[in-house]
């Protein structure tokens, strides 16, 4: 007897809800909706940097033709999704009609940090997650004469890197004592120290910011300045905040569906209410040893999360395999890959070496 088909509803259009998608086609003649209302279609968030530089343009960033979606009977719907009510299983949506559901996929992903300062939400102060971010950075930056980026992580010297490409000068506000000190070895992070001011950065270690205090132009008041909590002022056009991001959870709160950091799995992604799943930056795994954190915030896993929780909804119950732990990045002229755990202090028992 044929299975019967249902309706698989995958809430995020990132790389893990797209994954989850395209391994459930594959695998199955179930019904595919996939709700966004970030983007009409996926697109590689980690080229957004290119797209502000000149090196692609938006339509090089998605990795299929519009015409895929249909071809592979996959319904695409531009909305957000603003609730969702597990015992009637439907997903209700801000501008559109409520979405039916048999299976619940949550792939929400993350959203910016933001710490509170004072003045953090003036005009011309926004950080770099999506597509809305870089048209803001699209039309705040056009002539401004200096920029401040506040957050020593990734997506922080991305963003120099981006308004150094337009001859912007950058300080670079980092509260550890050296680049990303928590998660790379001495030497590696020096080395990261050396190739950010090599180019010209002003990268300012050991900060920490008390405040951003406006300014008024023609146009009305905007950002003019960053206070650090040792009194100094840095005059500004722009402030960039790369505070790392958190799980895009909020929606869920009244939903019933167990939530903390992120949303709570176990190793087979399932919640605790039967036929929802979450996946990538927004879950959490409800133990340790499971994956490599209990939030996973990496591309690579996110890619690995949608191809297991896929597999899984499909009658192939096998636990999550987290595999040998994988990044890589590239900024100014600086391509790193890590395999495997690497510990920011070297155990006694290891050797490091460094060329």
């Amino acid at each position: 007897m044929k299975k019967p088909q249902r309706h698989i509803l995958i809430v995020g259009n990132g790389v893990s809800g797209i994954t989850a998608a395209r391994f459930l086609r594959k695998a199955s003649d179930d019904a595919i909706t996939v709700v966004s209302a970030e983007s009409d279609h996926f697109y590689s968030r980690p080229a957004l940097m290119y797209i502000y530089m000149g090196h692609m343009r938006y339509e090089d960033t998605k990795p299929y033709e519009d015409w895929f979606w249909a071809k592979n009977r996959i319904n695409l719907v531009r909305d957000r999704v603003e609730r969702i009510d597990t015992v009637g299983r439907r997903a209700h949506l801000a501008a559109g009609d409520p979405i039916a559901y048999d299976v619940l996929i949550i792939a929400t992903g993350s959203q910016p940090n933001r710490f509170g300062w004072e003045g953090d939400t003036l005009p011309g102060v926004q950080g770099l997650y999506g597509l809305d971010d870089l048209k803001a950075l699209e039309a705040r930056t056009p002539g401004i004469r200096k920029a401040v980026v506040v957050g020593g992580g990734l997506i922080g010297v991305e963003l120099a890197e981006m308004l150094h490409s337009r001859n912007i000068p950058v300080t670079f506000l980092v509260r550890e004592a050296s680049y990303m000190d928590y998660l790379l070895p001495p030497e590696e992070s020096a080395l990261v120290n050396n190739q950010i001011t090599a180019h010209g950065i002003d990268l300012r270690l050991g900060i920490e910011v008390a405040r951003l205090t406006p300014t008024r132009d023609g146009g009305g008041e905007r950002v003019g300045a960053v206070e650090t909590t040792a009194g100094e002022v840095i005059d500004t056009d722009f402030v960039g905040l790369t505070l790392g991001v958190r799980p895009n959870i909020a929606f869920l709160e009244d939903s019933g569906i167990d939530i903390s950091r992120g949303v709570l799995v176990n190793e087979y992604f399932e919640t605790n209410i039967p036929d929802v799943y979450a996946v990538g930056d927004c879950a959490e795994f409800s133990s340790d040893g499971i994956g490599h954190r209990r939030v996973e915030q990496l591309w690579y896993s996110g890619r690995l999360h949608g191809k297991a929780v896929a597999r899984i909804i499909c009658g192939v119950r096998r636990p999550y395999d987290r595999g040998v732990f994988y990044n890589s990045a590239k900024y100014f002229d600086l391509e790193y890959q890590t395999y495997g755990t690497v510990d920011a202090v070297c155990p006694p028992d290891h050797d490091d070496v460094v060329l």
